[in-house]
């Protein structure tokens, strides 16, 4: 009886340890740290959404020329809000794809906001208006940050699936399929050119009287 307990018992602990190395505990804690993760993107790049609308009221009130850079923003940014994905999207690229080209268009045009109105001394001399472009620079850092440290985590957890023996589990129990990563986008990493000389007649806004 005391052996038939002891053997039950031995057969119980191996049995755990056999779970345990195919994935069934690491690949769900992997993936939810992931998907914890993808949670403060989100607020990062809401938090940057959140301020823009403020940003827009003061170029507007500032008499800003440039209206089809300006409506450049709203534009984005309404496209941005526009495309909201699901932690199931995660593992889909077309649906992370139009995500993230969205969100990178939107810093694009900030990025051209930014180019044009510091030519504007009237605009660029307003606390207010550089207390909003320091504000949406600490979102946008704030926003590749939390990319970072996800993409760290997505890749930890693509790698516990793909790997031996976790990758036994990952495929027969949980079917469980790669996450997406955040790429850098080229367009984003060259300064913004904008050219104004057909507003202007070849003379900078801050030599305007």
């Amino acid at each position: 009886m005391k052996i038939t307990t002891v053997l039950r018992g031995v057969f119980a602990a191996v049995a755990a340890m056999s779970l345990a190395a195919c994935g069934i505990n690491s690949v769900p804690t992997k993936e939810e740290a992931a998907k914890a993760q993808w949670g403060n993107v989100e607020s990062a790049l809401q938090n940057r959404s959140d301020k823009i609308p403020n940003l827009v009221a003061v170029v507007q009130g500032a008499a800003i020329s440039e209206k089809d850079i300006l409506q450049g923003v709203i534009d984005a940014r309404a496209r941005a809000t526009s495309i909201n994905i699901t932690t199931d999207d995660l593992s889909n690229p077309e649906e992370f794809k139009k995500f993230n080209d969205a969100q990178n268009q939107l810093t694009q045009a900030l990025g051209q906001l930014r180019t044009v109105v510091e030519n504007y001394p009237q605009l660029a001399s307003q606390p207010r208006f550089g207390d909003l472009m320091v504000a949406i620079d600490e979102a946008n850092n704030q926003i590749n940050t939390e990319r970072v440290r996800y993409n760290d985590l997505a890749r930890d957890y693509n790698t516990e699936i793909r790997t031996f023996p976790s990758s036994i589990g990952a495929n027969v129990i949980y079917g469980a399929k790669p996450l997406e990563y955040f790429e850098a986008d080229e367009a984003a990493k060259a300064n913004p050119k904008v050219d104004m000389s057909a507003i202007t007649g070849g003379a900078t806004p801050a030599a305007a009287n």
